[in-house]
């Protein structure tokens, strides 16, 4: 699935939480509607089946309340997206990333073969409903999908993000059963643009304390074996416990200079300025570099809003802009920029350290073209979504947050500077009401009893929820009349 993800460690915050947040994308041509729910205990599977790769699996009974972000039409499964769950853990499953032959052949995706009907391995689909329910810490729950990919496998190459109150582990599949994953530094943000991105990887800690590197426990072997570690090293000389997992199991393809590289630049540009010379075309700051670093330290803390701006963006600024008249027509179509017309889904996931337990966890979720969308915020300890987030189907209509978006996109991108006043007024208001709502909540739950906060955040989601609605509402309407007044058709004089 081409995605986009950004992880904030909670150093690098401002309100001091780790920030998991990633746009869901579809394949060229295709929408896949969204919704959001809560999935109960008494509702999540005990045997699962694969749609897309025919695996069952049995499943734990002691299933943990989480919050998902899964397809309206389950026609291919479940594909939940994002959530997090009644201990306060946070996932986002998956970003797609690459790989390289040497790695693919040395240990082939696993794939499911209608012929023999052998079934094939986990992925995307599957991820979030296999493990969020299950796991109490971001490292729980590499070590539960590890093992899921060491024993069943996987038919494609993923990213996966963790955390907890404290760390974000980010795991990366190599090959059919391999994986390595790294904590996220705490005063760092990592950017992923569907390409491997690990850029240093320590086996000694691996293999040991894991403090901040885990891996399936043949890696060293598996290197060694297959000769995939690329580093140079005199003759005679062991191998190195620190290797670069990027030029081992990733790619440099020219594709990937057009697809992938350009937007790891953009976002690192446009959250480090100062940091380089970003126009210059140097080695590590330009969109073909194969150096950019997978975490840096941001020139200043870092907000829910500041990743919505990145997740949204199409290389403002630059020539790569599709809509600014600055670059040639070649230079504006030169790059898949991140903000794109076929987000599903984006997901920002907080858990903040500092709250009680009740309400510490947060989702924001938005659907549909980042650039023209807004955020709504939902606390997470509830027995069930706002309306507005889970009234989706396949039916196009202004009751459902998804079909909304996806209308004002459609129509606002034909008349970009024409409409993005509008929009840009309608996303300031709309997230200055979605932190209000949860100042308010937060405050109001912090001196309730324990017991009554679910029902009291669940009413905080469905107000701010109907707030929203209201004023997507009239953006849609504003939207409508802007493109209705440049319609082909149009003559400028009027009956009467």
């Amino acid at each position: 699935m081409p995605c986009t993800t950004l992880l904030v460690g909670r150093k690098a915050s401002a309100d001091g939480s780790p920030i998991v947040a990633r746009n869901e994308d579809s394949g060229n041509g295709t929408f896949d509607p969204k919704k959001v729910v809560v999935v109960q205990p008494a509702d999540q599977p005990r045997t699962y089946t694969s749609v897309i790769d025919k695996r069952t699996i049995e499943l734990p009974g002691d299933p943990l309340r989480y919050t998902a972000i899964p397809n309206a039409l389950p026609d291919e499964g479940i594909w939940a997206c994002a959530g997090i769950n009644a201990a306060n853990v946070a996932m986002s499953a998956t970003e797609t990333i690459t790989s390289n032959p040497r790695v693919l052949g040395a240990d082939p995706l696993v794939e499911h073969d209608p012929a023999t009907g052998t079934p094939g391995g986990f992925g995307e689909e599957d991820f979030v409903t296999l493990v969020l329910p299950y796991i109490r810490s971001a490292r729980e729950g590499v070590e539960r999908l590890g093992a899921l990919l060491a024993e069943h496998g996987t038919y494609e190459m993923n990213g996966i993000a963790f955390s907890d109150e404290q760390d974000i582990w980010w795991l990366e599949t190599v090959g059919g059963h391999h994986w390595i994953a790294r904590r996220v530094p705490e005063d760092h943000y990592v950017t992923m643009p569907n390409q491997l991105g690990i850029d240093s990887f320590d086996l000694d800690d691996a293999e040991g304390t894991g403090r901040d590197h885990l891996a399936s426990a043949d890696l060293r072997e598996f290197l060694a074996t297959h000769h995939l570690d690329l580093t140079q090293r005199d003759a005679g000389d062991a191998a190195p416990s620190v290797f670069n997992p990027r030029e081992a199991f990733g790619s440099h393809s020219d594709s990937d200079h057009v697809y992938n590289t350009p937007r790891a630049w953009y976002m690192q540009r446009t959250l480090n300025p100062g940091s380089e010379d970003w126009d210059a075309g140097l080695p590590g700051a330009s969109p073909d570099s194969d150096d950019l670093p997978w975490s840096r330290r941001p020139e200043r803390l870092l907000t829910v809003e500041d990743v919505k701006d990145v997740l949204s963006s199409h290389y403002q600024g630059t020539v790569f802009d599709p809509y600014s008249s600055r670059g040639t027509a070649a230079e504006r179509r030169a790059f898949r920029p991140v903000g794109i017309n076929r987000h599903n889904a984006l997901a920002i996931l907080q858990i903040r350290p500092e709250l009680p337990e009740s309400h510490r966890a947060l989702q924001w979720v938005a659907y549909a073209s980042n650039p023209f969308n807004t955020l709504i915020p939902m606390f997470t300890n509830v027995e069930e979504a706002p309306a507005y987030l889970g009234t989706t189907d396949a039916t196009v209509s202004t009751d459902s947050f998804y079909w909304t978006s996806r209308m004002i996109a459609a129509l606002a991108d034909a008349h970009f500077h024409e409409v993005i006043p509008a929009i840009e007024r309608y996303q300031q208001r709309t997230l200055a009401l979605g932190h209000a709502a949860v100042h308010a909540a937060t405050e109001a739950a912090s001196s309730a009893d324990g017991a009554a906060v679910p029902g009291l955040l669940a009413e905080a989601n469905t107000a701010v929820a109907e707030q929203i609605r209201t004023a997507t509402d009239a953006l849609l309407g504003e939207v409508l009349l802007i493109a209705s007044n440049h319609m082909s058709n149009r003559f400028s004089r009027s009956d009467g």
